[in-house]
């Protein structure tokens, strides 16, 4: 997989200074967090699951869960299960590079039980997404217990094989989304002991994501789709405190923007956030057109939010918001010569930027320059003078 192969060469030519990396199983687990992008959610009881995957895949995805909480009745979870296996098993049968796949579980149990009926076909899996994750009741370290058991019975935990071959690690997302990490009385001390969990077993985890639906529900609210998250007061304090202890350059971990759970045109109360200064061309005016009549550009302002509090990635539910959060994921060429500038050189001192409009400052700016190199790798550098709204035109068309 490679974000934006879609793009022909000629078209790739012009939008990328450098082109994304292609994402394999043996890609680092640092790079596959970083490049899972618009993380696209899917209930598992759909009637095909297969094609959703193809379809998807197509259309640009790289990510993809195959939820099996939330998203579906409880009556529904057994014959959901058998849709998954029988997903697995059919998807194993096809010659097609494939999103990078994940299953959202409810329990422990569930995770056992699933791999163990798809046997092989778990192989498939870059790994589950683990629901209301905390370390206060255990459930936590029983998700990772159900884990290193399906990596030891499947063969799925990365040791190399006889022959010297790579072997692939199944690994997990967590979502932080409980209440002992809502309420401010318990939120330090909980996040603190997630914190020692998730270290203690950092080879199994690929990143953390943040449940805002749960977290607002927590406080009886929902956000339209005139606000952004960083709007509702007491669920951006989380985002601040997760990012706080989990999100450090020193040791954190790569942790995802929340889900965006709006998709179709509502009447609007408060006016758009999208400037038209980017949209020079008669083809971006019409895209941002599109862009509003859809609302979505109150999205793209929080992807851009997400960004600013280093999130990277999004969960979605729906297909229309990948290429929105691909788009912005690409790192702009001046960004990238500036974090070129400043990573390695440890030496201190200040100096103009290479498009001489801000100071960078070596010391303080060293883990900005890594982390964007490594979004580099992932996403692509944009040529000189390409914005987000290119990449948005040749994406949506």
């Amino acid at each position: 997989m490679r974000h934006f192969r879609s793009l022909t060469d000629s078209a790739a030519g012009q939008l990328f200074h450098r082109l994304p990396l292609e994402l394999t199983a043996e890609s680092t687990p640092e790079l596959l967090a970083v490049a899972l992008g618009g993380t696209l959610y899917t209930p598992a009881n759909r009637s095909d699951l297969v094609k959703d995957v193809l379809r998807q895949r197509d259309l640009g995805c790289v990510s993809m869960v195959l939820c099996l909480e939330d998203s579906i009745p409880d009556a529904d979870v057994p014959e959901a299960e058998g849709n998954v296996v029988a997903a697995l098993a059919s998807l194993a049968r096809h010659q097609h590079d494939l999103p990078l796949l994940f299953v959202r579980v409810r329990t422990p149990e569930q995770m056992l039980r699933v791999a163990r009926r798809a046997g092989a076909a778990t192989a498939l899996l870059t790994g589950f997404v683990l629901p209301k994750f905390d370390n206060e009741n255990g459930t936590g370290a029983a998700f990772l217990s159900a884990l290193h058991v399906v990596q030891q019975e499947l063969g799925l935990d990365g040791t190399p094989s006889a022959d010297g071959a790579p072997s692939h690690r199944l690994r997990v997302m967590p979502i932080l989304e409980s209440s002992p990490i809502i309420h401010i009385q318990t939120r330090a001390a909980a996040l603190t002991n997630i914190y020692a969990l998730l270290a203690a077993h950092r080879e199994d985890i690929l990143s953390v994501r943040i449940g805002a639906t749960d977290m607002s529900s927590a406080f009886g609210l929902r956000r339209s789709r005139d606000l952004t998250i960083y709007d509702v007061n007491v669920v951006a304090g989380v985002i601040g405190d997760i990012v706080n202890v989990l999100g450090r350059p020193d040791g954190g971990f790569v942790i995802s923007g929340p889900v965006w759970e709006h998709y179709s045109n509502t009447e609007r109360v408060l006016r758009p956030q999208l400037r038209v200064t980017p949209f020079v061309g008669p083809h971006e005016q019409e895209l941002r057109q599109r862009i509003m009549t859809a609302n979505l550009d109150t999205l793209i302002r929080e992807i851009e939010l997400d960004l600013a509090n280093g999130l990277l990635g999004k969960t979605v539910i729906h297909p229309s918001h990948i290429a929105l959060v691909h788009a912005m994921s690409v790192v702009s060429h001046e960004e990238y010569l500036d974090a070129v500038a400043i990573a390695g050189n440890t030496n201190g001192g200040a100096a103009a930027s290479p498009y001489g409009n801000k100071m960078n400052e070596m010391k303080p700016h060293q883990a900005w320059a890594r982390r964007t190199l490594l979004r580099a790798d992932a996403y692509g550098v944009s040529a000189a003078g390409v914005t987000f709204v290119d990449h948005l035109e040749a994406s949506m068309g």
